[in-house]
């Protein structure tokens, strides 16, 4: 966890700097994830059974107006992504359940157009779309399973990388996201979607494909420069 701390430290001060010298308007913001994952393999479905994994995303913004309107926003941010999966079963007075998870922590540069319309009263409705590259920076998975009363639970690192037989993810991700909000003063709420794009599974035989899926609530402050 400090470790975490002391890089969120670093993305936040790289933002300020580079905010002096070329941005208009830095921010700061977090909020809640929940995240699930898409996993195909020969064209057939195999995630239909996952459930929501909630998590986190904080981070620091930089906007660039354009216009009264329009304007680009890029950031720092690390996110939370990852899936739940449960199964329970019972037969001939036998029971038995599965707990599983996969937890991973990714650092998120989006790249986004950004529209905003004035209400008035110091009040703004907001939309964003553009794309995003994630980084993997860590990650957890989990499993506990119960039969006839008897519990036993796993937990592994997760491995980065390409290759097929050590590793469990590609590092690199991307995929677009698309957003809405409001901004009451200097404080902004949102609502986003990531579709990620970019197959993270190492092994792509017989069609296999890994996309994460995200959708984001944040609460945000932006420091106007004027």
């Amino acid at each position: 966890m400090k470790y975490l701390v002391k890089i969120f430290i670093v993305f936040v001060g790289s933002i300020m700097a580079f905010d002096d010298l070329f941005a208009q308007n830095i921010g700061i913001k977090g909020g809640l994830n929940l995240s699930n994952m898409l996993f195909k393999e020969d064209g057939e479905t195999y995630s239909d059974d996952f459930k929501m994994r909630p998590g986190f995303n904080i981070g620091a913004t930089a906007e660039f107006p354009l216009s009264e309107m329009f304007s680009f926003e890029t950031g720092l941010l690390l996110s939370t992504k990852g899936f739940n999966y449960s199964l329970e079963e019972s037969e001939m007075g036998e029971s038995f359940k599965l707990e599983s998870n996969i937890n991973l922590l990714y650092l998120d540069i989006p790249i986004v157009a950004k529209s905003s319309f004035d209400l008035g009263y110091d009040k703004k409705i907001f939309a964003t779309f553009g794309p995003y590259v994630g980084i993997g920076i860590s990650g957890k998975s989990k499993i506990k399973m119960t039969y006839d009363g008897e519990t036993e639970s796993d937990e592994e690192t997760i491995e980065w990388g390409s290759d097929e037989e050590s590793s469990d993810f590609k590092r690199l991700d991307f995929g677009l996201t698309i957003g809405a909000g409001v901004e009451i003063n200097s404080v902004l709420i949102g609502l986003n979607y990531s579709l990620g794009l970019a197959n993270i599974s190492p092994n792509t035989d017989n069609g296999n494909m890994i996309n994460n899926r995200v959708l984001g609530l944040s609460v945000g402050y932006k420091f106007s420069r004027y």
